[in-house]
């Protein structure tokens, strides 16, 4: 079980992605040793841990020592690797952050057990530990969450889906865990309801950011930074933000060869086709209009902060927020 740890947090210079880290390194074990090592090796493949650090930032920007609320920043981590072990089930994918998926270490049937173990693992402990609203704001996250990823489903291969179909997804599988990694750290430093809204706020615009760089990046980055194929969202059939935004000024041509493409993903030449799509959202203006888009719904995200005041949390907040707005530029130049 997740219980306390001897790392300090100290002053404010210190590495929150350091503390997450040691914190799971020291703590994190299930009353099932294969749950524990799928679950390890996931943590162990990376990632930026930025739900359980807005969770501790949250509570910092409200007068709490964040190491307090290490546990429960732990837990909105572990909600997040659930839902990936599940996705990759899903998805049929074969690697997760340069390594192989789950599925494909353990198989499908394991995997999907192993998620729902996990998931009734960390309510087990919440409900344990936390007064309410917490386990019910959790609850209700996993619950929007998997709606989401029906909605993303249903929407496969949908040329048609508007912008506000996509940013419907988007709230609810990516941008509710962000807003409840943010909301719980607020209520648990007993912060003011003002002050609770806010940071809600800051984590839903900010979830809405980060994955529409996440789309952006799987048509911009290497395999490498990736760890996973890049083109990954088209082979998919996954509608995009820079699918949407490009099929708006698209040519008759591109429309023909998206539908040629989805109609067959994995047909012979679909490295090439996929290739020749990313070129065509870019030539569509699709990739420049997802950039601009991240950067409103980041400064969205920063004027959500105004109630916190001059905390110096409120500027680690904002400079996640900014890094977001950074790494669309670097790939839209």
């Amino acid at each position: 079980m997740i219980g306390t740890s001897g790392v300090r947090a100290g002053d404010n210079n210190r590495d929150l992605y350091a503390l997450v880290e040691e914190f799971f390194r020291t703590t994190f074990a299930t009353d099932n040793a294969l749950i524990t090592e799928a679950v390890r090796r996931m943590l162990a493949a990376g990632g930026k841990r930025l739900r359980p650090r807005l969770t501790l930032l949250a509570a910092e920007a409200n007068g709490a020592d964040p190491e307090a609320q290490l546990p429960l920043a732990a837990y909105m981590e572990l909600i997040h690797v659930g839902t990936l072990i599940h996705d990759d089930v899903v998805d049929r994918a074969d690697t997760r952050r340069g390594v192989n998926s789950t599925a494909v270490d353990y198989g499908n049937r394991v995997s999907v057990l192993a998620g729902d173990y996990l998931f009734a693992w960390i309510f087990k402990n919440v409900t344990a530990s936390y007064p309410a609203p917490i386990p019910h704001i959790l609850s209700s996250t996993l619950a929007d969450i998997t709606d989401g990823e029906v909605l993303q489903l249903r929407a496969l291969g949908n040329l048609e889906l508007p912008l506000a179909g996509y940013i419907e997804v988007v709230l609810k599988k990516t941008a509710s865990l962000f807003a409840a990694s943010a909301e719980c750290g607020a209520i648990m430093a007993g912060a003011s309801t003002l002050r609770v809204k806010a940071l809600r706020d800051f984590g839903l615009y900010f979830g809405v950011a980060f994955q529409m760089l996440d789309d952006l990046l799987d048509m911009t980055a290497s395999e490498a930074e990736l760890g996973k194929p890049i083109g990954n969202d088209l082979r998919e059939r996954k509608m995009t933000i820079p699918l949407i935004l490009a099929l708006e000024d698209a040519t008759p041509e591109f429309r023909t060869r998206l539908e040629r493409h989805f109609g067959d993903p994995d047909g012979p030449g679909a490295g090439e086709a996929i290739r020749a799509l990313v070129a065509d959202v870019g030539e569509a203006g699709g990739l420049r209009k997802t950039r601009e888009a991240i950067a409103g719904y980041v400064e969205r995200a920063k004027m959500s902060l105004a109630p916190l005041g001059s905390v110096p949390a409120r500027a680690e907040l904002a400079a996640l927020a900014d890094g977001l707005s950074r790494d669309s530029i670097a790939r839209t130049r």
